[in-house]
């Protein structure tokens, strides 16, 4: 049975980020804030694919978030942009502490021999006709429930829900039912298009 880890990454170690660790079909989720903390958890489990809802790369010609130049998207921005899905840059002001995060926890990461790709639950949300948890959280977390997830509990919070989210993408992955939008260095992983559940709002 495969294991997948999700993690729903918060921009500093001071503020909480959602973990989730789903095996088949059921999760297993919990709130974590160090990167230490996150890097022994996949240690323990060792998981098959870690899905982190975080920019893991930056656009193709820049070599810090901190440089200043005219492109602010990846291919797999623009490809998203193409697909109607919305999404804040990399390169917004919002953005440059999660997206140094992500860089830097994906290294380690696959240091260790992991295999990591990024994941967006927002977007695979709409993909997938689930509210985003901004508009609807009971909806999320009922929607979640339909895809046949079990363990989700009625008290887990909007990271929790899209850490379940960014696992559950990275399950469809390994089953050739998600799609790398990108290469292996700079992609976003998103499910292919499927019936929806619900009226999509964005």
């Amino acid at each position: 049975m495969a294991t997948v880890l999700g993690i729903d990454l918060a921009a500093s170690e001071r503020k909480a980020s959602g973990v989730c660790i789903l095996r088949g079909k059921r999760v297993q989720t919990s709130l974590v804030r160090t990167d230490d903390e996150i890097v022994a958890l996949a240690q323990t489990i060792r998981p098959q694919l870690i899905a982190i809802d975080a920019p893991l790369s930056l656009p193709p010609d820049r070599t810090s978030i901190h440089q200043r130049t005219a492109t602010h998207l990846r291919p797999c921005d623009r490809e998203l942009l193409r697909r109607g899905i919305r999404f804040f840059p990399v390169t917004l002001g919002a953005m440059r502490q999660l997206t140094e995060r992500g860089i830097r926890l994906r290294h380690r990461l696959e240091g260790l021999g992991f295999r990591v790709v990024e994941a967006f639950p927002g977007g695979a949300q709409d993909v997938l006709g689930l509210p985003r948890k901004q508009h609807d959280l009971k909806g999320l977390r009922d929607g979640l429930r339909r895809l046949g997830l079990q363990g989700i509990c009625d008290d887990a919070t909007h990271d929790e829900l899209d850490a379940i989210t960014a696992a559950y993408v990275g399950w469809l992955f390994l089953r050739g039912r998600a799609a790398l939008l990108g290469d292996d260095h700079s992609g976003i992983v998103m499910p292919l298009p499927q019936k929806a559940c619900y009226p999509v709002k964005l």
